[in-house]
């Protein structure tokens, strides 16, 4: 049985970065109504959106912001218990509003890819030993269990983790993620915008899937598919879920 995705809020869409940073796509620029959406949002899954790095998208708002404005929106967002790191949206216009505030402009929110055949490891958010995983064939192969604060990054190709992904580690693939154990963390999939990836494990306890930056938390997912093998992919904006 296929699963949707909870319904797009109509203010605020929010995404989840392959980098572990948060994007609030705004569409109303009253301060109450992203206040009121991230809350909800951080309710229901405090463990990844509490104090985590937030980035503001302007880009759907039919007019910028001024600086008071968005002041009230980077306001909103720390009452929540979000970080304000950043604008996003790279127009002249919106450049000179972040240096207003004082704040970096990401133009574009995705990891700059490396040179054709290199594969990566991302170092995870606190010291830890550098993972070093194998290629085989065009994509990346991992053998070892990915513990908690560590990351294994596959950039240009699908990734195949072949032992469990523990809570508080995160695997990402430019294209899709196979994971043949536990999968108790978070992957991404399709991080450089790939809409086509897939998300395939074979036990189903994740912190949070991601496609193309649609996610889906574990508080989100029905009770039938936890501790399943399951298959994740997109449907248009939705991100589906079903057995495999």
């Amino acid at each position: 049985m296929a699963v949707g995705s909870p319904a797009a809020a109509s203010a605020v869409e929010l995404k989840f970065g392959q980098v572990g940073v948060a994007s609030a796509s705004l569409r109303d620029v009253d301060p109450r109504v992203l206040l009121a959406e991230l809350a909800l949002r951080i309710a229901a899954a405090p463990n990844l959106f509490q104090r985590a790095p937030l980035i503001l998208d302007l880009s759907r708002l039919p007019d910028l912001p001024d600086a008071e404005q968005t002041r009230a929106l980077l306001d909103a967002a720390r009452s929540a218990g979000m970080l304000p790191v950043g604008l996003s949206y790279g127009t002249a216009e919106n450049e000179q509003l972040a240096q207003m505030l004082n704040l970096p402009l990401f133009a574009k929110f995705r990891i700059a890819p490396e040179p054709a055949g290199a594969a990566a490891t991302q170092p995870p958010a606190q010291p830890q030993a550098p993972l070093v995983s194998a290629a085989a064939g065009t994509g990346l192969h991992h053998a070892k269990p990915v513990r908690s604060g560590q990351q294994v990054y596959a950039r240009s190709r699908d990734l195949t983790i072949a032992a469990a992904v523990g809570s508080g580690a995160e695997v990402i693939a430019d294209g899709s993620i196979h994971i043949y154990g536990r999968l108790s963390g978070r992957a991404l999939a399709g991080a450089q915008g790939d809409t086509a990836a897939r998300i395939y494990c074979q036990d189903f306890q994740a912190e949070l899937v991601s496609i193309a930056g649609h996610y889906r938390v574990l508080e989100d997912v029905p009770a039938n598919l936890r501790g399943q093998a399951v298959q994740a992919w997109l449907d248009g904006e939705r991100l589906v879920m079903e057995r495999l």
